[in-house]
């Protein structure tokens, strides 16, 4: 991780003594907030200072609902009464309590060697070898005598490729094999074996943000949800750049809406940390979009972390401006919440919740462009988020979302053998289509072609110009950038229409095609060789696209990339910056709206109604709506109502 710089003397704002008297935090009430306890910190509750000491630091700073105290972890499993001691310490003091679990493997106890454990990596259980099922299950049997509720920590995976897995694979792949092994492990090692010792138990499994590889790694989002009791979403998307894993800021959003459409009422919230990111924003972020996302508990992983120091991090681009995330308001929100404990992530965590807690309950549902992501499938991966980093929202479904009007289909629907008939039908029934790049090339032979003369031809081009264009003829300019790899999509002309399309050396390269068929249009999205290049460009071309994707939202915007649209089902909206910069945007409504009101302020912004295009040539498609200019601080959020 890149070095980050301190806080100075806690902000240089923190008074030296604060009154031992002081209020105690605001209370949420749009969400409950729990913190996570590993067992190697619950082996520092032992000593009964730590214990009290720490809560009290933690408690006030932030409102905390319920506390998951771990029993085992990296070959360490606590003792019983350790567990009962530190179990009776919260419910004394009126916080609910359940168990926890991390199926981390590690420690002679849990039977590995040496060299696997102090590898650094990730090292799973061996589930094919009997010493390890049978110490799984004690893990299990044991934590069940203490807590009615258990949270499997996201270590419930399996990478092992021993001798005995190898054999026990036989002629299934990998993914196969896993996948079975897993639900096999789910019920006969942790939830069998816990109901025996406590039927009153409930298990609950927390799946991890990388979503797009589960089923590599054993984790069934189809049937797993079906065999425990409830599901949990790891929302730390940490930094998108320094990180292994490069996830996107969007995704803290768009999981929880996923794993909410996979287990309708069983997704218990989202879980946040504070490690790998480059500037303390970036953890208020996320808070901030899992609780958008309507996620009903926020998990701060985890307790003694949130005793620790923040650390600023390079924020200096934005440090004197207005942002969502305000040193001032911090310290205020602080003093008046705290004892005599010093800025800490908890303080953090409390003031950024309390930010997004007084909007969230003026939010309706969440609404967005309904995509489709059939169980176990890959292909394009964590595309989606991508795409809601410029301002498209997304509502991923683990099963064909037939009753939307339009649909996005990335590469991964491939994995889904009747999608070439659930295009066909769903177009001949007056809906709308829109297939990525990546989806064309892999069903252009596979019976596309009886929708469209389209297909992928392999060329990459170098685009530098960009056009928009309903009809034939010359199109509008909408901007330049450096060279930006596009794959190359041909199609027929008059037949379908490059309606957005760029130019590399005077050649044309389409980003959005649309092809009508029956009563529907189907539009190809091509995506760049680098999904990252996306951000850079043109806006012009990123609304353009905007407009045809999103012609069913009730709201949408003109932004530059890396602002991102939350809607919602009561003519409510938040937009997000993720830019180091202030950003202006339009926004644009249907219907007879003519002001915005901010939900946190309650100031007022006026809209217009533009002018309609003079020339006939290029008369636009899309239907009028009204505009409100606005501009946003960086790495902050506004939300907005519609009034009339």
């Amino acid at each position: 991780m890149l070095a980050r710089t301190r806080l100075l003397v806690l902000f240089l704002l923190v008074p030296t003594f604060l009154s031992l008297a002081a209020a105690p935090p605001p209370a949420h009430d749009q969400f409950r907030v729990a913190v996570y306890i590993p067992v190697g910190v619950v082996e520092r509750m032992k000593d009964p200072a730590f214990l009290q000491k720490s809560w009290d630091e933690i408690s006030s700073q932030v409102k905390v609902d319920k506390v998951y105290i771990e029993s085992y972890r990296s070959g360490v499993l606590a003792d019983d009464a350790l567990l009962e001691t530190v179990k009776t310490f919260f419910t004394a003091h009126g916080v609910e309590v359940a168990g926890g679990i991390a199926y981390a493997a590690g420690g002679d106890t849990a039977g590995f060697t040496a060299s696997e454990v102090e590898s650094g990596q990730f090292i799973s259980f061996c589930y094919t070898d009997p010493k390890q099922r049978d110490y799984v299950k004690h893990v299990a049997e044991v934590t069940a005598r203490h807590f009615d509720e258990i949270m499997l920590d996201d270590f419930f995976f399996n990478n092992t490729k021993r001798d005995s897995d190898i054999a026990a694979k036989g002629n299934a792949s990998w993914s196969e094999f896993r996948l079975r092994l897993m639900d096999e492990v789910s019920r006969d090692l942790v939830v069998g074996p816990a109901r025996a010792v406590n039927p009153k138990v409930k298990i609950v499994i927390k799946f991890p943000n990388w979503y797009e590889h589960f089923q590599a790694n054993g984790y069934d989002l189809d049937r797993e949800p079906k065999i425990f009791d409830g599901i949990y979403t790891g929302t730390e998307t940490r930094d998108p750049v320094i990180t292994d894993q490069h996830l996107q800021q969007y995704e803290s959003y768009q999981i929880v809406r996923y794993f909410d459409n996979i287990s309708p009422h069983g997704n218990g919230g989202g879980w946040v940390d504070v490690y790998d990111t480059r500037y303390l924003d970036r953890y208020a972020e996320q808070l901030w979009d899992t609780m958008l996302a309507k996620a009903p508990q926020i998990m701060l992983f985890q307790y003694s972390d949130l005793l620790r120091t923040p650390e600023l991090g390079d924020r200096k681009a934005w440090s004197g401006l207005d942002t969502s995330f305000n040193l001032a308001e911090l310290d205020k929100w602080h003093t008046a919440s705290t004892s005599s404990a010093p800025v800490n992530y908890a303080s953090v965590a409390g003031y950024s919740l309390s930010k997004v807690n007084e909007v969230l309950g003026k939010l309706g549902n969440p609404i967005a462009l309904a995509s489709y992501k059939p169980y176990q499938s890959t292909g394009e991966d964590f595309l989606h988020n991508y795409l809601g980093m410029i301002g498209i929202p997304i509502d991923l479904h683990p099963e064909f979302p037939s009753d939307a009007k339009t649909i996005l289909l990335t590469e991964s629907a491939r994995f889904d053998p009747a999608i070439v008939s659930k295009i066909k039908a769903h177009l001949e029934q007056g809906g709308n289509i829109v297939i990525t790049s990546g989806l064309l090339n892999a069903l252009q032979d596979k019976g596309l072609s009886q929708i469209a003369d389209l297909h992928a031809t392999g060329n990459i081009l170098k685009v530098t110009d960009y056009w928009g264009a309903y009809g034939a003829g010359g199109g509008a300019n909408l901007g330049a950038t450096s060279e930006v790899l596009i794959p190359e999509i041909a199609f027929q002309t008059n037949d379908a229409w490059p309606i957005v399309r760029g130019t590399a050396n005077g050649r044309g390269a389409p980003l959005l095609i649309m092809d009508r068929y029956s009563k529907g249009i189907l539009y190809v999205l091509t995506i760049p060789e680098n999904p990252n290049d996306l951000y850079s460009l043109p806006q012009p071309v990123l609304t353009s696209i905007k407009q045809y994707l999103l012609v069913d939202l009730p709201v949408q915007i003109d932004a530059p990339s890396k602002v991102s649209l939350f809607a919602y089902d009561n003519n409510t909206f938040v937009v997000e910056s993720y830019l180091d910069a202030p950003a202006k945007v339009t926004v644009s409504t249907v219907g007879t709206s003519t002001r915005l009101r901010n939900l946190a302020t309650g100031e007022l912004v006026e809209g217009k109604i533009p002018a309609s295009p003079t020339t006939q040539r290029r008369r636009s498609p899309h239907p009028p709506r009204t505009e409100f200019h606005i501009e946003l601080a960086p790495h902050s959020f506004t939300a907005f109502a519609e009034e009339q």
